[in-house]
């Protein structure tokens, strides 16, 4: 007796007619499904939630590659002919960047102060995640500034309205004095991620080189085709181009913590949700011991047919197979329904239960706050990351189930025929 005999033996334990041992298995593979959809769900909404983050700190924040004169911060021209030779360049922009204190009508709030050319702003990567909430992205040569929308709700601003930052500027003596500019809101903008636009305050380069001190940070801003895949080796061409004194960083290292904050909560939810599969695999093995025992008939049947030790063991070694993979198969496939409509499940769950508290006068519900979160998850599937799922949801059920497998095939079958 060969594997397909094994194969057809199991996959008739599994989905036969009989309801002998069969239906163990079955609640087996209903186990793991249910234990499987979590996870898929998770592990979605976790890279939709860590990418589109990320994608949104790299196309509207540090840029993909950030190039740095340490000896002389403001003079940049000098990296330009270096950073045009580069191959698969999409952008390069100068940025200043430096802290300020922003006075509007409500209150008063610190801001991250960015001065970066105006072509900054019509480069696609800006314009797929930058939202005009009033105004315009547009800034003239005037002292006009684009705030962040939580930055511009904090202090009372609006598009049109006048605020003042207070700044810290070189005199002529080389000594440190603050100095309060007065500034035109242009527009009202967001990333659609509160903390950035919590932070912003935008103004073109002239302005910004004109108010921040010259201790402030100066760089070019870099945007490459692939900034996930090649930005380390184009950083480490441009560190060859470049003369000394220039500084060469890469996206990841400029955003190191908060990307890896982000996959350890990812890899921590992870692990969490794996544990659950552990368990759903030791009740395979349950299930597995139990078909044992309800199988006595089959297993001396079988063996004074000829069938080896090892044959039988195979034969509920292939039932443990079988029904992780039909869990694995079952539960990735409702995970990934359920992770690619998550948007539109979360927002009906939102609706729903804001529906209930407003009639006690409730305030609305909302799962994902935005002041933490994304406001739409992009739907992101990993298919590496859900074959290893499957692959170790099916290898734990084999694994638990190997030791109630060995014992059937152990059995002696004079010993089941006198017990009937």
């Amino acid at each position: 007796m060969k594997l397909p005999s094994a194969f057809f033996i199991a996959f008739r334990y599994l989905l036969g007619r009989a309801k002998e041992g069969g239906r163990y298995l079955r609640g087996a593979a209903a186990g793991i499904a249910l234990s499987l959809i979590p996870i898929v769900v998770t592990l979605i909404v976790a890279d939709g939630m860590i990418q589109g983050i990320t994608d949104r700190y790299l196309e509207l924040g540090t840029g993909h590659i950030q190039i740095h004169n340490f000896d002389d911060p403001w003079n940049l021209e000098h990296a330009l002919p270096a950073v045009e030779n580069l191959e698969g360049l999409r952008g390069v922009w100068a940025e200043a960047q430096g802290l300020g204190i922003l006075v509007g009508s409500r209150a008063s709030r610190g801001a991250t102060i960015r001065a970066v050319e105006e072509s900054f702003w019509d480069d696609e990567g800006s314009l797929r995640y930058l939202e005009v909430i009033a105004g315009e992205a547009r800034l003239g040569t005037g002292r006009e500034a684009l705030l962040g929308e939580e930055m511009a709700r904090s202090i009372g601003a609006e598009a049109g309205s006048t605020i003042r930052i207070m700044t810290i500027t070189n005199n002529p003596d080389g000594r440190l004095i603050p100095r309060l500019n007065t500034f035109t809101v242009r527009g009202i903008i967001s990333s659609g991620y509160r903390e950035l636009d919590a932070l912003w305050c935008i103004m073109n380069l002239e302005e910004g080189r004109r108010i921040l001190p010259q201790t402030s940070s100066s760089y070019l801003m870099l945007k490459i085709d692939d900034p996930y895949n090649g930005a380390e080796a184009a950083a480490a061409t441009l560190f060859r181009s470049l003369d000394d004194g220039f500084g060469v960083f890469t996206w990841m290292s400029l955003n190191r913590a908060q990307y890896y904050s982000f996959q350890s909560t990812r890899q921590m939810l992870l692990f969490i949700m794996a544990l659950i599969v552990l368990v759903a695999a030791v009740n395979v093995s349950s299930a597995t011991s139990m078909l044992a025992i309800e199988r006595q008939k089959d297993i001396a049947i079988l063996k004074t047919g000829g069938a080896e030790a090892g044959f039988t063991s195979g034969v509920f070694l292939m039932s443990a197979f079988l029904t992780g993979l039909t869990g694995a198969i079952i539960g990735i496939g409702a995970g990934l329904i359920i992770g690619i409509n998550v948007n539109a499940l979360l927002l009906g769950l939102e609706t729903f239960l804001s529906f209930f508290t407003s009639l006690f006068d409730g305030e609305p519900v909302w799962i994902l706050n935005s002041g933490y979160y994304i406001e739409t998850i992009p739907i992101i599937i990993s298919v590496p990351a859900i074959f290893s799922i499957g692959f170790f949801t099916v290898l734990c059920s084999v694994l638990a189930s190997w030791i109630p497998a060995h014992r059937a095939g152990k059995l002696k079958p004079i010993e089941i025929l006198r017990k009937y």
